[in-house]
């Protein structure tokens, strides 16, 4: 994956369970959200299986389009366009009826300081949402911010662990599970909750984060010394996947890869394909942010692109001066504020 148009294609390259997935799938999928730095590459993964299903569904790719860099790239995916606001009541009760709804919509970065928008986003308006598609299967995507700090030996979060979100932007998360529940059994809409925790890939990521500081010649800081991070084409798979699971109450599942990796460990390989040196600074701390996936990787498969290779990958992209989202993932936080 040397170039964009490469990374695009491996992107959205479908697996052939996924193919047989959504061949299973009945009606149309609306992705909410679809301008984000996820939905293009979800919705190009979900056309191409489609057509190799061939079952005629169609993809309905929704958000506001900001810019006409944003659309076109939609555009370029094969899914149907639709610009809306969905967070204006008109906007939203115009949006096209499907069986199937995407949900990717939500705040995180900036959210410090911008509290009350940051709750509207992430827990208002999915009970909109919620409504007006009623009665259609629902997969959200929320994060692994819901759960506490665990003891780094202990194996990471499970679904069954309680929540106990650090700071505003993970409680409103958890605030948005908490009204799709709700929905779910009052209005009987087949729900997906998505405990996504950290998606890569070349253009952004924990790994990104890493060598990007890295050839700047900054310190990393290895205080949140642990993490987990998935292939963001596996991501999307599991994604569109978790449709066909989406019951009342709502199906929750983490989505992460099958490793906890040490951040120190990864900074020095990253540093050795790279060719620079790479200082540390701080101290491993006890505890950090940690899901166990075994349930996703038991109904799903491992990811299709193993974590040595993320970083090979990774390395060579920065060291050829690859484009980047611009959207540092920020996971050193350990105060919940982003």
């Amino acid at each position: 994956m040397r170039t964009l148009s490469e990374l695009q294609e491996r992107l959205s390259r479908p697996r052939p369970e996924l193919v047989d997935d959504l061949r299973r799938l009945d009606g149309d999928i609306a992705i909410i959200g679809a301008g984000g730095k996820l939905g293009p590459s979800l919705a190009r993964l979900a056309v191409r299986a489609i057509e190799e299903a061939g079952t005629g569904a169609e993809v309905i790719a929704i958000s506001r389009y900001g810019t006409p860099k944003a659309r076109a790239e939609i555009e370029a995916t094969g899914a149907r366009v639709v610009a809306a606001d969905v967070s204006d009541e008109k906007s939203l009760d115009s949006l096209p009826d499907a069986a199937n709804v995407v949900y990717l919509v939500g705040a995180k970065f900036g959210s410090q300081g911008q509290e009350a928008t940051t709750w509207a986003t992430n827990a208002y308006l999915p009970g909109r949402i919620a409504q007006r598609y009623a009665g259609s299967r629902i997969a959200a995507l929320s994060t692994g911010n819901v759960y506490p700090l665990l003891p780094v030996g202990g194996g990471g979060a499970t679904e069954e662990n309680e929540p106990g979100p650090v700071g505003e932007y993970a409680m409103s998360c958890l605030g948005r599970e908490r009204v799709l529940s709700h929905f779910a059994a009052t209005t009987n809409t087949p729900t997906a909750m998505i405990r996504l925790n950290y998606a890569v890939e070349m253009r952004y990521g924990v790994l990104v984060d890493l060598a990007r500081e890295i050839v700047a010649g900054n310190p990393i800081d290895v205080t949140m010394g642990f993490a987990n991070v998935v292939w963001q084409g596996y991501a999307n798979e599991v994604t569109l996947r978790a449709l066909l699971h989406a019951d009342v109450p709502p199906f929750v599942l983490n989505l992460t890869g099958p490793e906890t990796i040490s951040i120190r460990q990864i900074a020095s390989q990253l540093a050795d394909r790279l060719g620079r040196q790479v200082e540390f600074a701080g101290g491993e701390a006890p505890t950090a942010l940690l899901s166990n996936a075994s349930k996703c990787h038991g109904l799903f498969g491992y990811p299709d692109i193993a974590l040595d290779e993320l970083v090979r990958l990774t390395a060579a992209w920065v060291d050829s001066g690859g484009e980047f989202h611009g959207k540092p993932t920020k996971f050193q936080r350990r105060d919940g504020k982003f």
